[in-house]
């Protein structure tokens, strides 16, 4: 019903912008009149027209009110980034209408503190469901949004909280605690000190699997009901994979954030990078996702991560900084001028924390 929804309220706003898009009103030479142009549609507008909407549409009284003015919200942010663009100017595609079994979430705005009591959770219209809890919720943590996301293995409750104690920076931090990382391939990455974590390729080990599990899907008749099995069954392998990197994500994110309390890291252009021969081994190892929750963590624990210009770490020398041109398969930089001889990466790590040590000072004092 929130898919039909959703559906309905985009389904408007692309009838008002075909007809809207042109300014003039009228023809050149006068023979004509074109329609009057009516209002933009909102998300007031059509959070307005919900309970005309529930008398027209009487099973949507089925569903929460916060629920339904949510989907309403979704659409503008859609319709928004698609004519105005984000915070940075950039604007998405089209919005698309959902398909069956494409509207995967809603959102309660607003849910009771007291919600999760004894391994169940209370949903409005759905009463109390039973909750598997991933950990307890901390003292003195708001709960302000519960969602519900249908993955391939069950249903998940993602809750967001709220805790005003949360510091904006931390009380003892330290600026001179810093690090460079440099991300790569053969490691995933390498930090200033030398230290190298491995990278997983949890994809890569898991093809095996799903080319097994990907053939079912091809040879079984589409519609059938032994399909949908094997698709699912895929969803599920693929989902594995993805949890798997996302906790190496994250546990690697928290080892770094407990040594250091700057973290300096290369400004990537990972969609572009993500183009070439090599987009499978970048994007199983998950540069992007891994640097966004790392500027989360550090944020939520009142820490600092530098992004440095990426350009020109790996050919710099770090002890001189004479530009020693070398291609990618060249894992190993020599300097001619003043002899220094280490790992393509763990120079590129140096590289950066020696970018990132002066702009980061500045920023914590600034913070400060």
């Amino acid at each position: 019903m929130l898919r039909c929804q959703y559906n309905y309220l985009l389904a408007d706003r692309f009838r008002w912008y075909e007809e809207n898009r042109c300014s003039i009103n009228s023809c050149s030479i006068l023979v004509c009149h074109l329609p009057e142009l009516r209002n933009n549609p909102t998300y007031n507008s059509q959070q307005d027209s919900l309970p005309q909407l529930k008398a027209y549409r009487p099973w949507y009284k089925e569903l929460h009110s916060q629920v339904l003015q949510n989907a309403a919200k979704r659409v503008e942010l859609a319709f928004d980034r698609f004519l105005k663009g984000d915070c940075n100017g950039k604007r998405s595609g089209r919005p698309r209408f959902k398909g069956a079994n494409q509207y995967k979430t809603f959102t309660y705005p607003t849910v009771k503190s007291d919600c999760i009591e004894n391994g169940f959770i209370t949903l409005p219209k759905f009463g109390k469901v039973r909750l598997v809890q991933h950990r307890p919720i901390p003292n003195g943590f708001k709960i302000k949004t519960c969602s519900i996301t249908k993955k391939a293995d069950g249903y998940y409750v993602t809750l967001s909280l709220e805790d005003k104690a949360v510091p904006t920076i931390k009380p003892d931090f330290n600026p001179d605690s810093i690090t460079g990382i440099d991300v790569g391939l053969k490691e995933f990455l390498t930090t200033s000190d030398n230290e190298v974590v491995a990278i997983p390729q949890y994809y890569r080990k898991s093809q095996k699997r799903l080319r097994v599990i990907q053939k079912r899907v091809s040879r079984r008749k589409k519609g059938s009901k032994r399909r949908q099995k094997a698709v699912e069954q895929l969803g599920r392998q693929h989902k594995k994979v993805a949890d798997k990197r996302k906790d190496f994500h994250f546990k690697t994110a928290n080892n770094l954030l407990k040594k250091y309390d700057v973290i300096a890291v290369e400004d990537l252009n990972v969609k572009g990078l993500a183009r070439t021969r090599l987009a499978k081994s970048i994007l199983d190892a998950g540069w992007s996702s891994f640097l966004s929750i790392l500027k989360n963590k550090a944020a939520n624990a009142g820490l600092l991560v530098v992004p440095v210009k990426a350009s020109g770490t790996s050919q710099d020398c770090s002890s001189c900084g004479v530009k020693v041109p070398k291609k990618l398969h060249i894992r190993w930089h020599d300097c001619p001028s003043c002899g220094c001889s280490l790992d393509r990466d763990h120079n590129a790590a140096r590289n950066i924390r020696k970018s990132a040590k002066f702009v980061g000072t500045l920023s914590v004092h600034k913070t400060l």
